[in-house]
């Protein structure tokens, strides 16, 4: 088997962008679940007003539905890189 060129192997180039992708999602995943921890802090403060639990309950969906397959294919990126550096590639 020839060996592989790590700066034009296109499978790493792609586990990259996917590595890329998955910070900027758990970045984006983690922030929307700190803006729904402040959100639910400023309702119990105040009246408990309708936009602002609305509001929470938005941020903390969306941190959910971001966070879940990020943290899945932050994992696998990992342990694709781990699998690679045992094999010697």
């Amino acid at each position: 088997m020839p060996p592989v060129d790590r700066a034009r192997d296109p499978v790493r180039a792609r586990r990259r962008q996917v590595a890329t992708g998955v910070g900027y999602a758990k970045r984006i995943g983690y922030l929307l679940w700190l803006a729904a921890m402040i959100l639910v802090i400023v309702a119990l403060t105040t009246d408990m007003a309708s936009g602002v639990v609305q509001a929470a309950v938005v941020c903390l969906v969306g941190g959910c539905i971001l966070l879940a397959p990020a943290i899945v294919l932050g994992y696998a990126v990992s342990a694709a890189e781990r699998d690679d550096a045992a094999r010697g590639l």
